[in-house]
């Protein structure tokens, strides 16, 4: 599968958190020749709640649109790619998912705060939300400390691209997208599995305890299964690297992406629910929390909404 990234949308709430996200989704519109579509959602909810009068929100949002326009002109400057400014009011997750299913976009890009426990309870998380509501894949770009903004012309490239492959159909979707990226940007393809010891403890132990030789045969068979997810006509172009880790998925993950300066990581979404998300959180969840590399989210069509 090739996949064509035809309509991009980028989310900005103009913050240097957000705008971190820019670069990015300048790239891949000029790489793919896409439209890119620059969205900020005007969110007047916390107007009203504070007080602010009812009848004045309609004058306050013909300004902060017209702010927003301006704002996206600056950011955008002389960039050559096909841009158009989507400013709406609103909900910015619900906004963001409506706007994306009717562009039929192919890619939302956000960046994210990282935020982790109670506060993250307490606000909630836009981008999770996101990540089980967009009709298309997520990528999502942590913001370094400090929340400094690359410069606009500093050339992104994936120069090394990595899969979480847990052989199950939601990582398979995400290594088309894995493999496509890395043909398209002529990337090194790392293919990563984490070998968890308590799924795997019944496969390695025997009377007499943890044999060496059956953790090497099952190295190997995984090393053999990640090695054949890539078809035959990819290997003209795609050496994979297989990677076998061991602990917990989001820590290893997280550790090799930096160690091994990893440019994008992809997953695949299970599609837990916003509840057990929020209080338990999946790999991918934890991932994009910790990793201070670019994260895209695959989540299968029939489960996005």
């Amino acid at each position: 599968m090739r996949v064509q990234l035809k309509r991009i949308i980028c989310t900005t709430d103009f913050s240097d958190v957000s705008n971190h996200a820019i670069p990015y989704a300048i790239a891949l519109a000029g790489e793919y020749k896409s439209k890119l579509y620059m969205c900020h959602v005007i969110d007047l909810s916390p107007a009203a709640i504070y007080g602010e009068a009812v009848l004045a929100l309609e004058e306050q949002q013909i300004r902060m649109t017209r702010y927003a326009h301006d704002e996206m002109k600056k950011l955008m400057g002389e960039e050559q790619v096909d841009w158009e400014p989507l400013i709406t009011v609103g909900s910015p997750a619900h906004e963001i998912t409506r706007l994306a299913a009717e562009k039929a976009a192919d890619l939302t890009i956000a960046a994210s705060h990282g935020r982790s426990g109670l506060k993250r309870l307490l606000l909630g998380s836009a981008t999770e939300r996101l990540m089980r509501t967009l009709p298309c894949p997520l990528m999502v770009v942590r913001a370094p400390e400090g929340g400094a903004v690359p410069p606009a012309g500093r050339e992104i490239r994936f120069k090394r691209i990595l899969v979480g492959c847990d052989f199950s159909a939601h990582s398979d979707l995400a290594f088309q997208y894995g493999l496509s990226l890395a043909q398209e940007f002529q990337s090194d393809l790392y293919l990563a599995h984490v070998i968890e010891p308590p799924v795997y403890q019944d496969l390695v132990k025997s009377r007499s305890g943890v044999r060496e030789e059956e953790q090497q045969d099952l190295r190997n068979q995984l090393e053999e299964k990640l090695a054949n997810m890539v078809p035959e006509e990819a290997r003209s172009w795609c050496t994979p690297i297989t990677v076998l880790l061991a602990g917990q998925p989001h820590e290893e993950l997280t550790k090799y992406v930096v160690v091994h300066d990893i440019d994008l990581i992809v997953l695949g979404v299970r599609g837990q629910n916003l509840a057990e998300t929020l209080f338990v959180g999946s790999t991918t969840d934890r991932v994009i929390r910790n990793a201070t590399r670019p994260v895209l989210s695959v989540l299968p069509p029939v489960q996005a909404s």
